[in-house]
């Protein structure tokens, strides 16, 4: 006999959360899934206002190097200009298209998918504000999992509210001839070179020594000269004081006494878990740090029926992650599906790509972690102009690296800064994840004239840096 209502009640229609509802009514489940589609809308952050527009953005900006490339191959006239509200409108198009499969995806299975708030009212219920009606709804499950992400992080400074935020960047009206962004992430750095490439005259600002804390110190280094040569204006060790709204437009005063003049100024400084009105200490989840709720290795909170996945947890906040541990609570809770084996998740060389002009591509440790990991590494890398640029004029250089732990010949790191990196460092994930050795590398026949090859013809290693 059923006690609840459902089964699962999943807050949050993003990717994590859509793929647990998915999943779990195909195994046969009695599943609820609560979105307020007026807000991000199904997909979440990465179909919306993420890695989907971010991406078509991307390839946007990269039509006006490309124009400009044409000629050294004999293309002749002048190039078009960017329509900004045409792209804005094709994007919404395409965005509102992929909201309508989300939803689909969900009903066509059985989920049922309200256009509601949720919060928490105890270990196995949830309160429910359905748009459109006044009193709240109360439902319960044997399950819930929450997966409602996270939310661009703007620090209280003075003049905050002039500034905009990596969601709302996508809208901006009218296009800014003058964009300021403060921040030094992945997300500052791809907003950076997007609209660089657009046309904005484009200043970036970061508190830091240098940007992209996290990744490879070398591939850092290189790709923010790459980006001060494609013409963004990068300063580092520099602080926002105080934004002003000004006839001339938005006067931006900075803690070294200098000042910026800018359109729009984009705070991408960092994203923190949306947990705001879930209801979380009532219903007794534990959280840490900026609210992140806090789980075991199998996503179970501190309440045994609440569960929870993705960017909401603050671990790894990627797309596939969230994905990969929906399916592990879904088999968890309702078994693997016919013939497969329960899944587990490994946070061991998740690959990953990075927007910017030119993008970067890694997977696996950096120089300096693997040292610390390891101990004696071997570095191989190759610094090169593409076969493209001979002819296209561009300047724009390649950087491709294998780190390797020297006891064992396994390639432990690999990072690239080039066109197209995430499409080529994806499958070298793969031969990594299954324990490649550098001799595997150099036993791979390349396929030439590519980039790519140059994984697997490096020989010489990078000499060693003398030991203190």
């Amino acid at each position: 006999m059923n006690t609840h209502d459902f089964d699962l009640i999943v807050i949050g229609g993003g990717s994590g959360g859509v793929r647990a509802a998915r999943m779990a009514a195909q195994r046969g489940a009695r599943v609820a899934l609560a979105e307020m589609q007026g807000s991000d809308g199904l997909g979440g952050t990465c179909v919306n206002v993420g890695c989907v527009p971010k991406k078509l953005y991307s390839y946007a900006a990269h039509y006006a190097e490309a124009f400009e490339e044409s000629h050294g191959f004999g293309w002749e006239g002048p190039a078009p200009v960017l329509n900004w509200a045409a792209l804005k409108a094709n994007r919404a198009r395409e965005i509102s298209r992929l909201n309508l499969i989300y939803g689909n995806l969900l009903t066509s299975v059985g989920v049922t998918v309200f256009d509601a708030f949720a919060r928490l009212d105890g270990p196995h219920a949830v309160m429910l504000k359905v748009n459109g009606e006044s009193a709240e709804r109360r439902l319960t499950a044997k399950h819930i999992l929450i997966a409602t992400g996270g939310r661009p992080h703007v620090p209280d400074i003075e003049g905050r509210e002039h500034v905009i935020d990596s969601n709302a960047i996508f809208d901006l009206e009218p296009f800014p001839q003058r964009l300021l962004v403060v921040g030094g992430g992945y997300i500052a750095c791809e907003f950076a070179s997007i609209f660089n490439g657009l046309g904005a005259k484009v200043t970036q600002l970061y508190r830091g020594e240098q940007v992209l804390r996290g990744f490879d110190d070398e591939i850092r280094h290189f790709v923010s000269k790459e980006m001060v040569k494609a013409g963004v204006d990068l300063r580092l060790g520099v602080e926002v004081a105080a934004i002003t709204r000004t006839a001339e437009g938005l006067q931006v005063k900075l803690r070294d006494g200098g000042e910026v003049m800018a359109d729009a100024v984009l705070y991408a400084t960092g994203r923190v878990p949306l947990v705001q009105g879930l209801g979380l200490e009532a219903a007794g989840v534990a959280v840490g740090k900026e609210g992140a709720v806090i789980v075991d290795e199998c996503y179970q909170t501190s309440v045994s029926s609440i569960h929870a996945v993705g960017d909401v947890t603050n671990r790894v906040q990627l797309t596939p992650v969230a994905l990969g541990e929906a399916m592990v609570v879904v088999d968890q809770l309702f078994g693997p599906a016919a013939g497969k084996a329960a899944r587990s998740m490994s946070y061991e060389f998740i690959p990953t790509a990075v927007f910017t002009h030119p993008s970067i591509g890694t997977v696996g440790h950096s120089e300096e972690q693997a040292r610390k990991m390891f101990g004696d590494v071997t570095i191989f890398r190759s610094e090169f102009k593409a076969l493209k640029h001979t002819l296209s004029g561009s300047a724009e250089r390649t950087l491709m690296k294998l780190v390797v732990q020297t006891a064992t010949d396994r390639v432990v790191g690999l990072h690239m800064v080039g066109a197209e990196a995430g499409e080529i460092v994806q499958g070298f994930a793969v031969a990594m994840k299954a324990g490649a050795t550098k001799a595997l590398f150099d036993s791979t026949i390349g396929i030439h004239p590519t980039v790519a090859e140059e994984f697997v013809t490096m020989r010489e290693p990078v000499p060693s840096p003398p030991t203190t």
